[in-house]
């Protein structure tokens, strides 16, 4: 049996929601995503995989800072030291998209030792694990430079350029996967769009548009006995009624508050000699992600109904973000300093947002100046319930003022 790790979508560099490591001077976000991609490493060696396969985006931006760039370092390199290839694939975030430039993983290419595959162009490799040999084909984020594209195509626009993409790689995955041999186990690996891909929160400003995206049937193709995907930061399975499994590793933290409600993890891949490849999702240690949401009522302390809700979750070393809605027509008397004091032992809390609920306004009746007194002031009382009740005698007191005024003046 052969077994691997397949992860993805590490992003070192995001930085968000945090603070500076007192003990290390690393911001505390960054070491959250090296303790789950250590987390990732901790299985794999203590599973003795025969390879790990990470399938793209290892920093936020294709310059990684030197930080970065050394923690990264530091756990691919305990991989290598416990003689576990390394397959990686190039993403989108890594590729500078300009000719001539390296990309952010290029440094793991050229180290002058075994066990590390970069896979920036579609390319086969046949590698030979300490149980047998497997084919794995690397399809790297596809982009004008990883594809031969001939001038006759520099004047299609973006969306024809787009969809040639797409095509192209779709062709190129056909291709490589006729030239396997069908007896050895065989793994596609790819940074994709793929079309029935459902988008994180973080992502759902992505505009398919812009993205080569291809469809399941043209990934879940023979020989193939798993296809590993990068890009989509949710864990899901886009061929669970077929076979090969199409799966998304998904992202090994949460990026932002949109994927609060999602679990974060990775794949363990089986691919037995003579039975289907099957995989296990492991959760990750991950930051926990709390918006405490408070609808106020105008009967109770506004501040203590919010205190009363935050001592519901577990707020020590989270990030918070709470959201309280105040009723319409009531002022609002939140104490921020009570609720910076009860969030004291949260790592991160990006705001205290009020949400005023509008007053409603009753739609005014056409009124006309020809229209009598007591026409006018039905109208007015109907429209106010607290004189609702009491409209037939404000209007006689009301005609027989008028009723005087008159007699008055006539006098």
């Amino acid at each position: 049996m052969i077994t691997f790790v397949h992860t993805a979508d590490i992003h070192f560099g995001m930085e968000n929601y945090g603070r500076v490591d007192q003990k290390t001077g690393i911001h505390t976000r960054l070491l959250d995503f090296e303790r789950a991609l250590s987390y990732c490493i901790d299985v794999a060696i203590e599973r003795k995989v025969d390879f790990f396969l990470f399938c793209g985006d290892a920093y936020k931006t294709t310059n990684p800072s030197p930080t970065q760039q050394k923690l990264m370092m530091g756990c691919l390199l305990r991989l290598y030291q416990a003689q576990i290839p390394i397959i990686i694939i190039v993403g989108n975030h890594d590729n500078p998209l300009s000719f001539g430039k390296s990309h952010a993983l290029e440094l793991f290419a050229d180290l002058p030792v075994g066990g590390f595959h970069v896979i920036s162009k579609p390319k086969t490799i046949r590698l030979e694990t300490k149980n047998g040999p497997i084919n794995i084909v690397g399809i790297p984020w596809p982009t004008r430079n990883s594809l031969a594209i001939s001038f006759k195509h520099n004047f299609k626009d973006a969306n024809q350029l787009t969809d040639y993409i797409a095509s192209g790689v779709s062709q190129i995955i056909a291709d490589m996967a006729a030239e396997l041999d069908p007896d050895i186990p065989a793994v596609l690996a790819g940074h994709l769009t793929v079309s029935s891909g459902v988008f994180s929160g973080s992502e759902r400003r992505a505009i398919y548009g812009t993205d080569p995206v291809i469809l399941p049937s043209q990934l879940a193709i023979k020989p193939f006995d798993y296809v590993a995907l990068g890009h989509l930061h949710r864990h899901q399975n886009l061929n669970s009624n077929g076979y090969p499994s199409v799966i998304y590793s998904g992202s090994i933290e949460r990026i932002d508050f949109g994927e609060r409600k999602e679990e974060k993890g990775f794949c363990l891949v089986s691919i037995p000699k003579k039975n289907k490849a099957s995989y296990t999702f492991i959760k990750t240690p991950i930051r926990p992600f709390h918006q405490i949401e408070v609808k106020l009522s105008g009967e109770e302390n506004q501040t203590q109904q919010i205190l009363a809700k935050i001592k519901k979750y577990d707020v020590k070393d989270a990030v918070l973000k709470i959201v309280y809605h105040v009723p319409a027509d009531a002022q609002d008397t939140v104490s921020l300093n009570a609720i910076e004091h009860a969030c004291r032992d949260a790592i991160y809390v990006v705001g205290v947002f009020p949400v005023h609920i509008p007053k409603t306004r009753t739609k005014r009746s056409s009124l006309k100046v020809d229209m009598s007194l007591q026409t006018l002031l039905a109208s007015y009382f109907e429209q106010h319930a607290e004189w609702k009740d009491k409209k037939d005698e404000l209007i006689k007191k009301a005609l027989f003022m008028e009723q005087e005024i008159e007699t008055e003046i006539s006098s």
